[in-house]
């Protein structure tokens, strides 16, 4: 697999003015480096030839200067309700992209994220009038180079089980995605997904469908097309979709898409080797330009999520561990996207499933308080186990929560109870699982 991913670095080499593919610069976090830093980095070591903010920080913006990376920037959910005036439009513009561009080559403006998954119906039924109010804005500023758009989450879809069958939800199909796309027709701007299928209810049936290793595929027999993996079943769905309301014509960009490197019990698919897997995968697949079934020959503008962990990021633990670069610029694990992979490659772990067969594991459920944890820790370290490895400097203290360091005790506590349903009980709170719980060097008797 080394192999294969060399070839991609090889490939994005020759390849990296058309590839179109970008990274999600997040900035959660205490320990990253100065963005001109992260600038010159993205520019001399890296084939990614744009990227897309969260905001538009005006420090990461002039650090950008001159670099010839493309700059994505994004206005906030909150911010769509008032960007429906035009005045206001105007203001915004003035503001945030005038005094950067062209220094700095924006590209896009991304009104909010998600907006449906929100629910907010204030947001939902501005979306489109300030997309239309940006653009009008941008034009009036003579510059109409920046496009306007907004990226959606994939809950965006009626439950169907074939891509040609997919449409988009019915109650939002004709008032809220016929605008939208009729907006992306209009001025030649991309409709722009956020594909993640490690967010998929199907994930552990699908586990080797996700990560494109060998399935049995998934048959669409109305157009006679087999896929072989998850991320093409979606850009064809989405495809579908579109087709369907008239606008198949509308380009598609990712606005996001990755595959999380580390999590906690209770996320047992984070793990780097799947991260190397999908990542890897879907960066060849957008460098080979080959596109998809029903989109074949079809290259997709595509940001990856993302350049950095965020160690401040809110939620769960899985949360902060979506980053393919450490904070001292070294990789986290290679695929293909640093300049000089095809001398100093990282070796390449073999991806292996989560689930090995006939060896189970002890971890807490789901809903366990935080009470219950602590509960369950103190009296597991307190029976005799090995508690050492989850202490300051152990191979297990980080992450360090309550939850992972309660999952190793409780496991330890089963394993040396004779691996009874009766030493997983933990007064209700525990729960026996054959997904391998293992991260790094941190390993699960």
């Amino acid at each position: 697999m080394t192999a294969m991913f060399l070839l991609i670095g090889i490939l994005l080499r020759l390849f990296t003015a058309t590839t179109g593919l970008g990274v999600n610069y997040g900035m959660t976090a205490d320990n990253l480096p100065a963005p001109s830093v992260v600038a010159n980095f993205l520019k001399t070591q890296t084939i990614f030839d744009s990227v897309k903010l969260f905001d538009a920080n005006p420090d990461v913006l002039r650090a950008f200067a001159n670099t010839g990376i493309s700059v994505s920037v994004t206005i906030g959910n909150g911010d769509i309700p008032g960007l429906t005036n035009t005045v206001t439009a105007r203001r915004w513009v003035e503001q945030h992209i005038s005094p950067f561009h062209p220094q700095t080559k924006i590209k896009y403006v991304c009104v909010g994220t998600e907006v449906l998954f929100s629910k907010n119906n204030d947001w939902i039924s501005n979306l489109v009038p300030a997309m239309r109010s940006l653009h009008y804005a941008l034009v009036k500023a003579g510059l109409q180079d920046i496009k306007v758009t907004s990226a959606h989450a994939l809950n965006i879809f009626r439950r169907e089980t074939i891509p040609s069958l997919m449409r988009f939800m019915v109650g939002y199909d004709q008032s809220f995605f016929a605008p939208i796309l009729q907006f992306h027709q209009r001025t030649k701007s991309p409709f722009m997904v956020n594909p993640y299928p490690y967010f998929s209810p199907d994930l552990p049936k699908k586990l080797n469908y996700a990560l494109f290793k060998p399935n049995r595929g998934v048959y669409d027999k109305y157009t006679r097309k087999t896929y072989t993996n998850m991320f093409d079943e979606i850009l064809d769905s989405t495809y579908s979709a579109m087709k369907a309301l008239g606008y198949g014509n509308v380009e598609i960009a990712i606005g996001e898409t990755g595959w999380p490197t580390h999590g906690d019990a209770s996320t047992p698919f984070a793990t780097i080797e799947n991260a190397i897997s999908y990542n890897g995968h879907v960066v060849k697949e957008i460098v080979s330009g080959k596109g998809t079934p029903l989109m074949p020959n079809r290259r997709f503008e595509t940001y990856m999520f993302a350049l950095f962990n965020e160690n401040q990021k809110p939620g769960p633990l899985v949360e902060k561990y979506w980053g393919m670069i450490n904070p001292d610029l070294t990789p986290i694990y290679n695929v293909g996207v640093l300049r000089n992979e095809q001398s100093t490659p990282t070796p390449t772990p073999t991806p292996t499933t989560p689930a090995p067969s006939g060896k189970n594991f002890c971890v807490p459920k789901v809903g366990a308080s935080k009470a219950q944890l602590q509960s369950n820790l103190d009296y597991a370290c307190g029976q005799g186990i090995d508690c050492r490895p989850i202490q300051p400097g152990g191979a297990c203290y980080e992450p360090n929560t309550l939850r992972s360091h309660a999952a190793f005790a409780m496991n330890s506590y089963y394993r040396t109870k004779g691996q009874s349903i009766f030493s997983c009980d933990f007064a209700g709170t525990g729960q026996i699982t054959t997904h391998e719980p293992s991260y790094g060097n941190c390993r699960y008797l």
